[in-house]
């Protein structure tokens, strides 16, 4: 079966593509950020002769529709919409980078369905939310040429870069042509993923797959998995780097054929499994499993809850954990207190209310600093104004009307500020 059209996919669906037989146990295949389905092209010969194999898009990808999701529990969701209206229960699932977040989820939140995980340059936690926010802010005003001009050292070693000029151009073509505003919603769910602390929840029989030079989420990350999941083995592969399927394609292959066939004979008794497929991999999986530390019970709270945890998230969303940090270990005895009343009441109590938007209060933010002649705080609020989605433009035409109401010195300082700020929050960082 070919791809599903533009028109044929509902907003809370994914676009996918089917291949292999219609009665063979069912193994979906998620993408990497940036990406499409087709950088599974290499595994598909093989793999959809023993399985209905179901590759999907992130949204805005692949000329996917552009509806975008904004945490990787919403993906986990259409997802598993897709495969409701494909009539599939149960499955085995192979996701690389955000594809294995979703991965992850799936696990965690709907275990009922997961048969057997794979997970490919994964993490618990992708780096920091900070990065990922600051991308969104350069994809924003300068669109996504700088995330396609990087991809390709992202995502492979420098030697299959130099070997293999046409898949580098199909690499950078496939950034190119994402949905910017799909692509921005992909990297705020990937800052709030993190689930660092429920990995021992993680129940079906898991391969953690890793090539030996990624850079992004490397051996470390996956050595983190392996620790944290019960039933988990890794598996590293030489002479890769982020998208090992597409730089390794034999040895990916063959792992992962022979992870699902393996625990599939426990976990789908009652589905046929075909015979195992010839193994050729150049590489043989390490076992490093260690078991987690069971979790607490929550405890409960009565009456009105504390805003302080809740103004404590919303204060690193919106400032960045690198500000909040250093604000927090500042704090001594004289000023704790103060760090305190801020989390608690301007975050907890104000920026958490519901009828403003974060745009919006950024907006009044900045006018209000403009008016108050607070440089330093004008900074700092400049930076989350581009988290929260102002571009410079429109920066530029807040400080423009404050220049009417608050006076143009004011605004002429003000302007300085946010003018540093804003280059460099918006130019790509190596």
């Amino acid at each position: 079966m070919g791809p599903v059209s533009e028109t044929q996919t509902p907003p809370k669906t994914l676009q996918y593509r089917i291949d292999g037989p219609d009665d063979a146990p069912v193994l979906i295949l998620g993408p990497s950020l940036g990406t499409t389905w087709h950088m599974w092209d290499r595994q598909i010969g093989e793999l959809s002769t023993r399985w209905r194999v179901i590759r999907f898009d992130l949204p805005g990808h692949g000329g996917a529709p552009a509806h975008p999701a904004d945490s990787v529990g919403e993906l986990a969701e259409r997802l598993l919409a897709t495969l409701d209206l494909l009539g599939v229960q149960r499955f085995g699932y192979a996701g690389c980078s955000i594809g294995g977040a979703v991965g992850i989820e799936l696990a965690l939140r709907h275990p009922h369905r997961l048969a057997s995980l794979a997970l490919v340059a994964a993490s618990p936690r992708f780096g920091t939310a900070d990065e990922f926010r600051q991308r969104g802010v350069v994809v924003r005003t300068n669109g996504l040429d700088p995330m396609a001009r990087s991809a390709p050292e992202r995502w492979f070693t420098g030697g299959f870069a130099a070997a293999q000029p046409a898949i580098v151009e199909w690499a950078v073509q496939m950034v190119r042509t994402t949905d910017p505003g799909c692509y921005i919603a992909a990297c705020e769910a990937l800052a709030a993923f993190d689930v660092r602390h429920e990995l021992s929840r993680v129940g079906v029989p898991t391969l953690v797959l890793v090539g030996s030079e990624d850079q992004v989420t490397g051996p470390a990350e996956a050595r983190t998995l392996v620790a944290g999941i019960p039933d988990a083995r890794l598996a590293l592969v030489p002479g890769a780097s982020h998208l090992a399927p597409v730089e390794q394609p034999a040895a990916v292959t063959d792992l992962l054929a022979h992870h699902f066939e393996t625990a599939w004979n426990d976990t789908l008794a009652s589905i046929p499994v075909p015979p195992a497929p010839a193994t050729s991999a150049p590489v043989s999986p390490v076992a490093e499993i260690a078991p987690a530390a069971p979790e607490q019970p929550a405890a409960v709270q009565y009456g009105r809850p504390d805003p302080y945890e809740a103004g404590m998230k919303i204060r690193r969303e919106v400032l960045g954990d690198a500000h909040v940090d250093r604000a927090t270990v500042a704090a001594d005895d004289f000023t704790a207190d103060f760090q305190e009343l801020i989390t608690r009441y301007a975050w907890g109590e104000v920026w958490s209310r519901e009828g403003l938007d974060r745009r919006t209060r950024s907006c009044v933010t900045l006018t209000a600093l403009v008016a108050q002649g607070h440089l330093d705080e004008l900074a700092f609020h400049t930076r989350a104004a581009l988290r929260n989605g102002l571009t410079p433009a429109e920066i530029k035409e807040v400080l423009i009307h404050a220049a009417v109401y608050c006076g143009v010195p004011a605004a002429h300082a003000a302007f300085k500020v946010a003018q540093a700020v804003i280059q460099e929050e918006t130019t790509p960082r190596a």
